[in-house]
């Protein structure tokens, strides 16, 4: 399983978005849908039992989960996915789809860093940044620093980069004299967390908004041990109050969920609704706990 995921989070569209992405983009297809179940979670939710809890899917070889969580966190362009396109027909035809009812923050043109590039929020608010390369459809999470975090980028990279094996920063490039950033200003960077590609950059613009849990990143753990290393790690130095059912908010804003790769099992048995419950008291996923649950009579 791949390491780190992405988690969406979405009003009532989890379904109708997952379908959207998967329509677009080849090697694509939805893996799993859950259901929300049973009367705690419908108090705790506030969605009704038995509709669409979260739809897994994959996207070019990058998993995706969309949940249907309300209206609590909205999208923004502070983490935003990286489209690799190989040709112009491509780029055209993902930019015309992506475009379509959404906002363009930077328009499908040609820049100095690219013959053809543009960033926009797709009819849910997602970000997208589309860029012509010779890599064909590769999707990559990219962090902006903005606001507080401006200046932390290259902080922050090295600090996941302790955290995650086989991690390395790859590349960092900053602004020089006369560009619209102030000169040594991290303006683009690249990284590997666990073997997997990740961007970053940073903005001193008066943006308002920052990192939320509108997207959220997933690390995938096969045991308690690792459970233990992500959560005390990222959750250092981080909100207190943002951690709840293996939520948690690092000192950058960044949002993690460290998962059990146990839990979509134990969750869909036939004591599902208990494992949920049990999870629901937790901050920090405790697997034995979680087994418990899932072999109670």
């Amino acid at each position: 399983m791949q390491k780190i995921t992405q988690f969406l989070w979405f009003n009532d569209q989890a379904e109708e978005a997952a379908n959207f992405y998967v329509s677009l983009l080849k090697n694509s297809k939805i893996l799993n849908t859950t259901r929300y179940q049973g009367k705690e979670v419908e108090k705790v939710s506030g969605r009704k039992s038995g509709s669409v809890m979260t739809v897994e899917f994959e996207l070019t070889g990058q998993r995706f989960t969309a949940i249907n969580g309300g209206p609590i966190f909205t999208f923004n362009p502070s983490i935003s996915f990286t489209l690799e396109c190989k040709t112009e027909e491509e780029i055209d035809k993902l930019w015309a789809a992506l475009s379509r009812d959404g906002k363009v923050l930077m328009a499908l043109d040609k820049y100095p860093f690219s013959k053809k590039y543009g960033w926009l929020q797709d009819k849910y608010g997602l970000s997208w940044q589309l860029i012509l390369t010779e890599v064909q459809q590769k999707i990559t999470p990219f962090l902006m620093f903005a606001g507080a975090q401006f200046g932390k980028a290259e902080e922050a990279m090295k600090f996941y980069c302790s955290v995650f094996k086989d991690s390395k920063i790859n590349d960092i490039f900053r602004a020089g004299p006369g560009e619209p950033e102030k000169e040594g200003t991290l303006s683009h960077a690249t990284f590997q967390l666990n073997g997997q590609p990740f961007m970053a950059m940073e903005s001193s613009a008066p943006h308002k908004f920052t990192f939320n849990e509108a997207v959220s990143l997933v690390v995938n753990c096969d045991t308690q041990e690792e459970v233990d290393h992500f959560w005390d790690k990222l959750s250092e130095g981080g909100d207190p109050k943002a951690q709840q059912c293996g939520w948690l908010k690092d000192k950058y804003g960044v949002s993690w969920q460290i998962v059990p790769t146990v839990m979509g099992k134990l969750m869909s048995g036939p004591n599902g609704e208990k494992v949920t419950n049990a999870m629901l008291k937790m901050k920090k996923l405790d697997i034995k706990a979680l087994q418990e649950a899932a072999a109670q009579k």
